[in-house]
């Protein structure tokens, strides 16, 4: 079908924007007379209800609910660190639509006392705080901050990705699937938590509360794709001490260059374990520092190690390069924190495809027996990158994703729905913990879904099928930015 305007209807669609666009040069007024019409024009157009197809045409971002929210969600900087302005509005706006809402503070030692940190708690105001599902992701970025950009098809912006995209979808999800009476109010809860990109500490915060579900749906960027599982994280500084002397002289000094290289190559010809399911274990250098001039010895040398760990555990993984470096002169290894073993996720939930993934999440951070599902819309390709995009279709198919997630969880019987609890319950006392988290692998086994009897049930359509709303977009051809 093909939709042809007419002048008039064009005319009347741009109007408030050519009336709120008028300017005049500097050092021009108008007179009294004049003025007071125009704004009378002004007032006069704002007031006119433009068709909603019209609207979608002409601001088809500020007409979807889900694209609107993501927008605004981009459009405040929240890099590590600094989320309290992303939590504040995350909470004005869960509590317009009907939910309780907590602000967990989250204070961290490398932070002073004076950044306001929170991760956002909330479930539907008729619901229960101890709901058996979980939607969570993470509101804080990478630096720098990238301002939202709208395009044709993809929007631009820092945390467009990751994963502003996964809290955007989950809210929506949660609301349709209300909204239809497709899940009861106390089914569900959402938990939006700071430091992801760090330390975790935002959600390993959550482990000092008497908290736990049976089933938490993680949002990550995996390309609309199940995760079966991520690899695992081990992070070292190698070290290495010489003494400085000129370098017409070396015999008089010692080379700590030369002790670090050879300690790097041993490690980069290491024999690592691999899996079939999360591939090989990978060993990056990522950060090297030496000397202080060409013409001095370097008394001090450095470098920093990420390996990601597809097989076996960190335990294992740390023995085998401990033993590759043991025999190398002058040689100091330093483990640092976060450290975690392969993630496997749960992957027992029909229509989707699977994917493992390289990069890390909050999974391991968070304590309990929990089932684990990773899933959400965009590229970790895109992710961190000055061109950080996704494209607004994926943005819609997460919203759906979401919602075959958490009804095929209650198919499966994958959890149980406590009694429903009315009465307000604020969260307990905030208590700083260290915690060494180790991954806790999950099975379970699944039964044939079938529909749950309860009173919430989605329109069917005239052949018993279930019929889901769905929210068309025009795909318009892919942006040049």
């Amino acid at each position: 079908m093909r939709l042809h305007s007419s002048p008039g209807l064009l005319a009347l669609s741009v109007a408030p924007l050519v009336v709120h666009s008028l300017q005049l040069p500097f050092g021009i007024t108008l007179p009294a007379a004049i003025d007071s019409r125009l704004n009378s024009l002004r007032t006069a157009v704002t007031q006119i209800q433009v068709p909603s197809f019209i609207n979608k045409i002409i601001d088809p971002t500020g007409s979807s609910p889900l694209l609107s929210l993501h927008r605004d969600l981009i459009s405040i900087p929240s890099v590590t660190g600094d989320e309290e302005a992303i939590a504040k509005f995350l909470e004005s706006y869960l509590l317009a639509k009907n939910f309780r809402v907590e602000l967990i503070p989250v204070a961290s030692p490398e932070y002073p006392p004076t950044k306001k940190r929170y991760n956002v708690f909330a479930y539907p105001a008729g619901g229960s705080r101890h709901a058996p599902i979980l939607l969570t992701s993470h509101i804080d970025t990478v630096p720098p901050f990238l301002p939202f950009k709208d395009g044709l098809r993809a929007v631009h912006g820092r945390g467009s990705c990751d994963a502003k995209a996964s809290v955007a979808a989950q809210i929506i999800a949660v609301e349709e699937l209300l909204a239809g009476n497709a899940v009861t109010e106390d089914t569900l809860a959402l938990l939006f938590v700071v430091g992801e990109e760090t330390t975790g500490d935002g959600m390993r915060h959550m482990n000092t509360m008497d908290m736990s579900w049976d089933a938490v749906i993680f949002g990550e960027p995996t390309e609309l794709k199940l995760a079966v599982g991520h690899k695992g994280l081990a992070m070292l500084t190698v070290e290495a001490k010489g003494r400085a002397s000129h370098s017409g002289y070396p015999n008089l000094g010692v080379n700590a260059n030369s002790h670090l290289i050879n300690a790097l190559y041993k490690l980069d010809h290491l024999k690592l374990p691999s899996s079939k399911l999360l591939g090989n274990t990978t060993l990056n250098v990522g950060v090297m520092t030496g000397g202080v001039a060409a013409n001095v010895i370097p008394a001090f040398a450095s470098a920093e190690v990420a390996i990601r760990i597809a097989a076996k555990t960190f335990q294992e993984v740390k023995d085998i390069v401990e033993a590759a470096l043991k025999d190398v002169e002058g040689i100091e290894a330093t483990w640092k924190q976060p450290y975690y073993d392969p993630v496997i996720c749960d992957h027992d939930i029909e229509g989707f495809d699977t994917i493992a993934t390289s990069y890390g999440t909050d999974i391991p951070n968070l304590n309990g027996k929990h089932k684990k599902y990773l899933y959400g819309p965009g590229s970790i390709l895109v992710a961190h990158g000055d061109n950080e995009k996704i494209d607004k279709s994926d943005l819609y198919e997460a919203v759906k994703g979401y919602k075959r997630l958490v009804k095929g969880i209650l198919n499966a019987k994958a959890v149980a729905i406590v009694p429903q609890d009315n009465t307000a319950t604020s969260a307990p006392p905030v208590v700083e913990a260290e915690t060494v988290v180790e991954a806790v692998v999950v099975s379970a086994t699944v039964e044939a879904p079938e529909v749950p009897a309860n009173s919430g049930r989605e329109a069917k359509n005239k052949d018993g099928k279930e019929e889901e709303k769905v929210e068309y977009v025009t795909i318009l051809p892919v942006d040049t930015v």
